[in-house]
């Protein structure tokens, strides 16, 4: 109780250093990991606004780190969060996102807009040249062209893909698995997704194969698939929505269907998600635990597979951040803030899973009439 009475007659510069003193970084110090302040104004708006004003404040130039994910990183290891007093400004963000669903669907289509229709033309310079806009597998890859395509095959080899099966892929992004599934194991593809963007370029790449786009809503969807795919889809569907999408899946799954759903995971069921993510990154989104999908599923379909490489998605955030800042020069319509608050949001998505609190998972679903073992791969 003393630790937590003198915690409280702190001000807010000597509580901000007492926290970064726990995590090892000094102020002005020469390590890469610690902070270059610019700004006094920085104290009070760290511990007002927490997690939202250290971001804020660095996308306002008041401070500055040689390498933003060794900083957060050694933050988020003695759980800063956890030692912080919690912030009355922050209450109306937490009992908004508790209380509201913010993915109905005249949100969730604005929300997708909100990040990937922000241009093609920034995607196109970060990502690998099949557009995957999600955590590569690096078992053998040398390259995120290679860990992607890994991860292409990876979930095909999983839901056992034959020619001639109808693949849906829930938030299909610029269509590369689809192309990819068609190309090398003979599916007919049908993709859909909310961002105009997205569907418009996967159309433009496709070619003549056999694969549809459309933009649209997943629980406008109807019709029989044998095979469901959602990549980087459920942590924008939100957390009173994870039943309602299960069930629309399992309704459209052929009775000897499989699916495969490719998340960040939480390590705890929340309601809330990052202010940051939600005002500026990912509104609305809200990673899923995996016991919120285990629940949402319960006597509905049987969980034959659970894989977390979430220590992958470290190396695929920093081969974006190291592509986008070789070629910002190349887009100079995204202002300086801009720029910083999207090395804030990769370095700090890096930092996350470095420290293990945030994971990747694949899970595998077969449908309850399923018989014999499912062999899970690597």
């Amino acid at each position: 109780m003393k630790k937590y009475k003198k915690i409280f007659r702190m001000n807010s510069k000597q509580l901000s250093l007492h926290l970064l003193g726990l995590a090892g970084i000094e102020v002005n110090g020469k390590n890469p990991w610690d902070i270059q302040v610019h700004d006094d104004r920085l104290w009070n708006r760290i511990i007002s606004q927490r997690e939202l004003g250290l971001a804020e404040a660095y996308m306002d130039g008041w401070w500055d780190v040689e390498s933003i994910d060794q900083f957060l990183t050694k933050l988020l290891e003695i759980n800063v969060l956890d030692k912080a007093p919690f912030s009355i400004s922050l209450i109306g963000h937490a009992v908004k996102s508790t209380v509201l669903n913010r993915q109905t669907k005249a949100k969730a289509a604005a929300n997708a807009k909100h990040h990937y229709n922000i241009g093609n033309d920034l995607y196109a310079r970060m990502l690998d040249k099949e557009m995957a806009y999600s955590c590569g597998y690096w078992k053998s890859a040398k390259t995120l062209d290679q860990a992607q395509i890994a991860k292409f095959d990876l979930i095909c080899r999983k839901l056992e893909l034959k020619p001639g099966m109808k693949l849906l892929d829930i938030g299909c992004g610029w269509g590369g698995l689809l192309r990819y599934a068609a190309k090398n194991y003979g599916i007919i593809g049908t993709g859909i997704s909310p961002a105009d963007n997205q569907i418009e370029l996967a159309r433009a790449k496709n070619g003549k194969l056999k694969i549809e786009y459309l933009q649209m809503d997943y629980r406008d969807l109807s019709g029989n698939f044998d095979r469901i795919v959602s990549v980087g889809m459920m942590e924008h569907v939100g957390p009173k929505n994870l039943e309602t999408f299960f069930n629309k899946c399992i309704s459209l799954l052929a009775p000897d269907g499989m699916m495969l759903h490719h998340t960040i995971a939480s390590n705890e069921t929340k309601q809330v998600t990052d202010p940051f993510f939600d005002r500026y990154i990912f509104p609305g989104g809200v990673l899923p635990s995996l016991a919120q999908i285990s629940k949402a599923v319960e006597k509905k379909v049987i969980i034959e597979d659970v894989h977390n490489f979430g220590p992958d998605y470290e190396k695929t955030l920093l081969a974006w951040h190291a592509n986008i800042n070789k070629r910002w020069r190349e887009i100079p319509n995204y202002d300086e803030r801009f720029r910083r608050m999207w090395n804030y949001y990769l370095l700090s998505s890096a930092a996350g899973f470095r420290a293990r609190h945030i994971q990747l998972i694949q899970v595998v679903f077969r449908q309850m009439n399923s018989r014999g073992a499912y062999k899970a791969v690597r």
